[in-house]
């Protein structure tokens, strides 16, 4: 129970930061982890991203990928092209499951933010 306080705590810091993450641009779970000052808890990002479809505010959990600009995340967004189909409306790239030019797109919260 009390690690589902302290996740909450932080899936919650996450969505803040992925929430200023701007149109056309993406950051990694390994960004928002650093960001938040727990640079091991990448994953616990993704599960926080996992987890953002449940909430009914907004979340753009289509822009956090892995540190390679792959769409890992792709499976959790009802069917697996949607992720991708999402970004390319934003006008990013995407073949073979990876952001062409991922570094041209790359938001990082620690100098944005």
């Amino acid at each position: 129970m009390e690690n589902q306080k302290k996740n909450s705590g932080f899936f919650k810091q996450v969505y803040e930061v992925a929430q200023h993450i701007p149109f056309g641009r993406v950051t990694s779970y390994g960004a928002i982890a650093k960001y938040l000052g727990s640079v091991q808890s990448a994953r616990v990002v993704g599960w926080a991203m996992n987890d953002s479809h449940q909430h009914t505010e907004y979340i753009p959990a289509h822009r956090v990928v892995n540190r390679n600009g792959v769409l890992t995340g792709k499976h959790h967004f009802g069917n697996s092209n949607t992720m991708k189909q999402l970004l390319e409306n934003e006008g990013i790239k995407v073949e073979n499951d990876k952001i062409v030019d991922f570094q041209k797109y790359f938001w990082d919260p620690s100098q944005e933010l």
